[in-house]
């Protein structure tokens, strides 16, 4: 898993998420401020998170709830205008997630020079928005028509607020989805944003593709990130970073310093990383 130091600049890296406000079309989007309010807060976010040291980056559409499986054009131009505005300003690898369309965050990722995604792109889920369907050839084939061969592809197999149609065990799920899809990333997720993922669920998914790197999704925190990155192969973090740890609050430096303080210590000390 070379790559993973080459595309981060280390081995268990924390990609953190910029979490955009409401896009234009969304139930909560503000009208009033507009888009360059939505500019400024990504901005405000994105260098709370550099200047805290984080590896890597991802922007997402996450308060374009309730989600959509097929997003609407006008959320895709809208995110690429603010990431666009922010080039000049990110200084870390960044990655790109339309939630929840992966043809869409192709999309954008070829437009904006992501070098990752994160995305649903395998199974059927029931899901609070419905019943869940995914296309991974029609993905597969849209990343070679964009030219975007060289955007990493994490693929998360336990979706939030869903549950697989069909009585697959995990294990099972893991490997079928390395062997077909052949994932850079198994991504392996709670509840909800800032859930907890479930540490025997990451290792029992490590022990089915140990040749695959596997990242915990959801609910890091500075108490249980070491145990988290002890079994996962990197992890993407998001509401921890926030102001008191809530979803809907800006970005706290302090705490992705102090956070990301643990991480590095983990990896100057682990056995398996060598710098």
């Amino acid at each position: 898993m070379d790559w993973m130091k080459d595309t981060f600049g280390t081995y268990k890296p924390i990609i953190a998420m910029c979490h955009l406000q409401a896009m234009p079309g969304d139930p909560n989007y503000d009208s009033r401020r507009g888009m360059e309010w939505v500019a400024d807060m990504g901005r405000r976010d994105l260098l709370a998170l550099q200047n805290g040291g984080v590896d890597a980056v991802m922007f997402s559409n996450e308060f374009s709830l309730p989600y959509l499986t097929k997003v609407p054009t006008g959320t895709t131009a809208a995110m690429a205008r603010v990431i666009g505005e922010l080039l000049h300003e990110i200084k870390i690898p960044f990655g790109v997630n339309v939630l929840w369309d992966p043809i869409a965050s192709l999309d954008l990722a070829a437009a904006t020079g992501a070098k990752f995604l994160r995305e649903i792109m395998s199974g059927v889920y029931a899901a609070d928005f419905g019943l869940w369907n995914t296309n991974c050839g029609e993905t597969a084939r849209h990343r070679k028509a964009m030219a975007a061969e060289d955007v990493k592809l994490i693929y998360n197999i336990v979706p939030e607020a869903a549950s697989y149609l069909g009585n697959r065990d995990i294990s099972d799920i893991a490997r079928s989805t390395q062997f077909n899809c052949a994932p850079d990333v198994i991504c392996v997720s709670g509840l909800i944003a800032g859930a907890q993922t479930d540490t025997q669920t990451l290792v029992r998914v490590k022990e089915a593709i140990p040749e695959t790197a596997v990242f915990c999704n959801t609910g890091c925190r500075a108490d249980n990130i070491v145990s988290q990155l002890t079994v996962a192969d990197g992890a993407v973090v998001g509401t921890t970073f926030k102001v008191d740890g809530k979803f809907e609050n800006a970005v706290d430096e302090k705490r992705v310093k102090e956070f990301m303080d643990i991480v590095k210590d983990f990896r100057r000390n682990s056995f398996k990383c060598s710098y």
